[in-house]
């Protein structure tokens, strides 16, 4: 059924941030630290095995307050670096001088990667006059990152978590970017990889469409397939 409008998450569905390794690696790299390729593997597996990677795993054994910390991550931008800058030092980071960088890094335009057909996808449904608007769980301005990519002129809208202090699947987040767009329930997809959060707009009639959070080269075209149920 053809929509008007288009709510979409971010990570891990139009964009999809570095591999731990490569995140390591480049922080390491810049403040000019030897680290081996059997150490940036390591650590990089048991960051991710903690929850200290963002994108990654949700912590498992991290306490309580850490826990809750993650859990609110995104709605608002302390909250945000408080949760992942203790989790790294949570997890016995060797190089804790590390820690700040880690997390400024993970926050800008290069450690971002675009799916192979999202600029496809988001100029079709530009140049058919169908609204778009970037919905996501996320504790700092994405609108750089599509600036940076050439992506932002698709966008009509961004209605990022930290910025209404309300996160998915809350109702409100999704009523927001109705708002936007003018328009609301059936007539406004939603397309998203978290089963729960992103599954929230289907309670406002919402049409919800998945796709599988995979790497960039291991997910060609999941986007482009959904434009038949969208124009």
């Amino acid at each position: 059924m053809a929509v008007k409008g288009c709510m979409f998450d971010f990570s891990s569905t139009l964009f999809h941030l570095e591999d731990a390794e490569s995140w390591l690696r480049a922080v390491a790299g810049d403040a000019g630290l030897a680290v081996g390729e059997d150490e940036v593997r390591l650590w990089a597996g048991r960051l991710r095995d903690f929850g200290a990677v963002p994108g990654g795993p949700a912590p498992t054994d991290a306490g309580p307050e850490l826990t809750r910390l993650w859990q609110e991550r995104d709605l608002d931008v302390v909250r945000h670096r408080a949760a992942y800058t203790g989790l790294l030092r949570a997890a016995g980071l060797p190089w804790p001088e590390l820690i700040d960088a880690l997390y400024e890094r993970h926050m800008t335009a290069p450690a971002w990667q675009p799916y192979p057909d999202t600029r496809e996808v988001l100029s079709t449904l530009h140049g058919n006059g169908v609204g778009v608007v970037v919905v996501s769980n996320i504790g700092y301005d994405l609108r750089p990152i599509f600036r940076h990519h050439g992506m932002d002129a698709y966008v009509d809208a961004f209605v990022l978590s930290f910025e209404h202090e309300i996160q998915k699947p809350d109702p409100r987040l999704f009523r927001i970017a109705y708002d936007h767009l003018g328009l609301s329930g059936a007539d406004v997809a939603m397309i998203g990889d978290d089963r729960v959060a992103d599954a929230g707009a289907a309670a406002l009639g919402s049409p919800v469409h998945f796709v599988d959070p995979l790497p960039v080269t291991e997910r060609p075209d999941a986007l482009r397939r959904l434009l038949p149920h969208l124009l």
